[in-house]
C-alpha cells in the first residue's frame, strides 16, 4: 500500500531489529469506549451520525508506529506496524530496518510481537495451517515470510521469490480457493502480472500468473455488459468476497488504487474478470460477513488500532478512501455503481488496514 502518511513519530526500539525476533509486549490499560465525530470531507454526502457507533482506540504498544495491515487469526488480531522503513526496505530515519506483527486479544489486549526485516504491506491469515502469511516491500526488493504464532520465537520463516516478473515488488495476501494469491505491486507496466499463486517449498515462494495488468474484463458498473482491457498500474489490496455480499459473492477482488477500480476474479485458475469503476480512490475494501460484526482498523494518523461497533448491515461493504489531498476517511461502498459515500460519524478516524469479525 503506497500511501504514506506524512507524521513521523521517534521511535524507541533501541537497538537494530532483525527478522525473526520475539519481543514481550507491555499490557497497558485498554482506552475507554468513545464515539469519534468529525467532519465530513469537502463535497462528500454525509451518512450516518455521530451517535451511531462506538469506537474503542487501542494505542500501539511501546515504539511502535504506523500501523498498516490488520487481520484475524484464531481469537487474535494481528497487526502490521510498518515503523517508518521505506517501500524498498530503505532504513527509516532512525535507523531501524524491521517491521512489527503485534497481536491483539478480541479486546485489545496486547500479546505478543514479532519483528521483521523490511516494511511489512501484506499481512494475511492462514487459518487452517495456523499461520500468517507476511509480504515485504512493496516496491521491490521484495519477499515472503510465514509467522506462525504458536512457534513462540522460531515462528517467522523467510522466503525468497521466483518468477516475480513484473518489476514491482507484492503486496497483499489472500487465500482463496485454496490457493495462497498476492497481488504484484508497483508494476513496470501494464503487461505484467496483477495477482501471483504462491507456491511455498523450502525456502523458495514461486510465484505463477492468475491474471494481467492487461487482462480483459467485463464491465460492472453499467447497465449493459461490456469488455474492456485492463491497463493496470497499481495492483494493491486484495480480498475475498464473503457469501453474504449482495453481488461479487465468494469472487477474489483486487484494489487497484490509483486506478480507481476494483477487479473481481470468479476463479484462482483461469478467472473471468469483471471490473468496477469508482468515484474516488481506494485503498482496503471489506465486506461484512453477518450482521453485528466489528470493524477493526488501524489509523497510522493517531497511531493507533480502533475497534468499531456500529450499523453494519450483513453483506455491506466499507472502504478506506485515500484523497490526493487531506487525510483518509471510511465511506460505505455501493457495489451496483462503484460510489463511495463518507461515514460521518467516523469522520475523526484516518484509517488505513480494514478488518471485519465477529466479537468471539
Amino acid at each position: 500500500m503506497n500511501i504514506k502518511s506524512s507524521r513521523r513519530r521517534a521511535l524507541a526500539l533501541g537497538a537494530a531489529l532483525s527478522a525473526a525476533v520475539l519481543t514481550s509486549a507491555a499490557m497497558p490499560a485498554m482506552a475507554a469506549a468513545t464515539t469519534q465525530p468529525g467532519a465530513t470531507p469537502t463535497g462528500a454526502t454525509p451518512t450516518g451520525t455521530a451517535d451511531s457507533y462506538s469506537v474503542k482506540t487501542f494505542a500501539a504498544v511501546g515504539g511502535e508506529t504506523k500501523p498498516d495491515d490488520i487481520v484475524r487469526l484464531g481469537d487474535s488480531i494481528y497487526v502490521a506496524f510498518q515503523n517508518g522503513v521505506g517501500s524498498m526496505g530503505e532504513p527509516a530515519a532512525n535507523g531501524n530496518t524491521a517491521s512489527t506483527v503485534q497481536q491483539y486479544s478480541l479486546d485489545g489486549k496486547p500479546g505478543a510481537s514479532w519483528n521483521i526485516t523490511g516494511k511489512i504491506d501484506g499481512l494475511g491469515s492462514d487459518a487452517a495451517n495456523g499461520r500468517l502469511f507476511v509480504t515485504t516491500n512493496e516496491d521491490g526488493n521484495s519477499s515472503f515470510h510465514t509467522l506462525t504464532p504458536a512457534a513462540g520465537a522460531q515462528g517467522v520463516k523467510d522466503y525468497s521469490y521466483t518468477g516475480l516478473t513484473h518489476g514491482g515488488g507484492t503486496d497483499a495476501i489472500s487465500v482463496y480457493q485454496g490457493k495462497i494469491l498476492v497481488s504484484g505491486s508497483n508494476p513496470a507496466s501494464t503487461s505484467g502480472p496483477a495477482v501471483y499463486q504462491v507456491t511455498l517449498s523450502g525456502s523458495t515462494a514461486a510465484l505463477t500468473p492468475v491474471f494481467k495488468d492487461d487482462s480483459s474484463a467485463q464491465l460492472a458498473d453499467g447497465a449493459q455488459a461490456k469488455s474492456t482491457t485492463l491497463a493496470l498500474t497499481d495492483p494493491d489490496s486484495n480480498i475475498v468476497v464473503p457469501s453474504s455480499s449482495p453481488r461479487f459473492a465468494n469472487d477474489f477482488m483486487l484494489d487497484s488504487q490509483a486506478d480507481q477500480q476494483l477487479i473481481f476474479a470468479d476463479s484462482a485458475t483461469s478467472p473471468q474478470l469483471q471490473v468496477l469503476n469508482l468515484n474516488k480512490q481506494v485503498d482496503d475494501t471489506v465486506f461484512a460477513s453477518g450482521a453485528n460484526q466489528t470493524l477493526w482498523l488501524t489509523d497510522p494518523d493517531h497511531n493507533s488500532v480502533d475497534a468499531v461497533t456500529g450499523n453494519f448491515a450483513s453483506g455491506s461493504a466499507v472502504s478506506t478512501v485515500t484523497p490526493k489531498a487531506g487525510a483518509n476517511y471510511l465511506a460505505s461502498l455501493n457495489l451496483d455503481n462503484g460510489t463511495l459515500t463518507p461515514i460521518s460519524g467516523l469522520a475523526a478516524i484516518h484509517p488505513k488496514g480494514l478488518l471485519f469479525t465477529n466479537a468471539g
